[in-house]
């Protein structure tokens, strides 16, 4: 099943995945009454070619679907699109929730959920996506400068991250985190502070997320340096960022 709503001028597309019929109904006219345009899938086999087809500005998928599920969704969606996805969880589905944040989802949210949490979070993503691009309006300041720390490179404009001169993928969310690391090296960052980078609007995100993203950026800079170590965890404070 897949709906559109009328063209607006600068409206983001948000792609629903769900094989409930109402929340895919609810949401989406939610959605819509924020100024969105919605496609909406009810089948995870049917959303994947239109995801990589004719992308979305963000997709919002629920992880428990039959015959394709959000997890092997968001893998085979990973090997063509970097869109930024959000989960719907079941509420104690925490080895999901780590597994869908490692495979590169943006965040999760579990069921039961607030719509206006799930629009506070869809729009957080949209900014930083936007930021991380580069785009703005005419007469709006620049984009941030290159941040050069050491063997790290991190180019907000383009979104690109390297290592050693070796390219590193990073999610919105993920490139966030790393640059407020790395803009202070040394200086120790609690996990409120990410999470006030991260997420700026007035969202709760536990410390379980936080550090399932530190997690991921790790992982994915060893997969270029296995001796990586300059993201650095102090027990019972946070972490902090060596140039070293």
């Amino acid at each position: 099943m897949s709906a559109t709503t009328a063209p607006a001028p600068r409206s983001a597309t948000i792609a629903l995945v769900d094989d409930d019929r109402n929340i895919l109904t609810s949401v989406s006219i939610a959605l819509q009454a924020e100024g969105f345009l919605t496609r909406v899938y009810s089948d995870g086999e049917a959303a994947l070619k239109a995801l990589i087809d004719n992308p979305p500005d963000l997709a919002v998928l629920d992880i428990k679907m039959p015959r394709l599920d959000g997890l092997e969704l968001l893998r085979r969606l990973r090997e063509k699109s970097a869109i930024p996805v959000i989960f719907l969880t079941s509420k104690d589905d925490e080895l999901d929730e780590a597994l869908g944040l490692a495979m590169g989802a943006d965040d999760y949210i579990a069921k039961p959920f607030s719509q206006r949490l799930l629009i506070a979070r869809i729009r957080a993503i949209l900014r930083r996506t936007e930021a991380a691009g580069g785009g703005g309006e005419a007469g709006e300041e620049p984009p941030a400068p290159v941040l050069d720390r050491g063997r790290l490179s991190m180019d907000p404009a383009r979104h690109k991250v390297t290592w050693d001169g070796a390219n590193v993928t990073l999610t919105v969310t993920e490139f966030m985190i790393l640059e407020t690391l790395a803009q202070r090296p040394g200086i120790v960052r609690t996990r409120n502070q990410l999470m006030d980078a991260a997420y700026q609007d007035d969202i709760y995100v536990d410390d379980r997320t936080i550090d399932s993203h530190i997690k991921r950026v790790r992982r994915k800079f060893r997969q270029v340096d296995p001796k990586f170590d300059a993201i650095e965890t102090l027990y019972g404070a946070g972490y902090r960022f060596s140039d070293e």
